[in-house]
């Protein structure tokens, strides 16, 4: 039922990393949708640093608001 996608630019990840990211997501969403492993599933999209604006933070970030549970702070760290 719950699914994550997850949309990232400048990292590579190994398999052995996509995996265990995949699992510390999936036992978290678990957790707190109180729903099995099998019922999660978890998207990860590289994306061109060029393309971030346009792809992901216009149209998810900005322009979709009102879903965030947590919102960026491109200006720290």
């Amino acid at each position: 039922m719950p699914h994550v996608n997850i949309k990232y630019h400048s990292r590579d990840f190994t398999d052995e990393q996509k995996q265990q990211l995949a699992e510390a997501i999936s036992s978290v969403i678990e957790k707190h949708f109180n729903t099995y492993e099998g019922a999660v599933s978890v998207a990860l999209e590289s994306l061109p640093a060029a393309d971030w604006d346009e792809a992901v933070y216009g149209p998810e970030i900005t322009g979709r608001e009102h879903l965030l549970i947590k919102a960026p702070n491109y200006h720290t760290g």
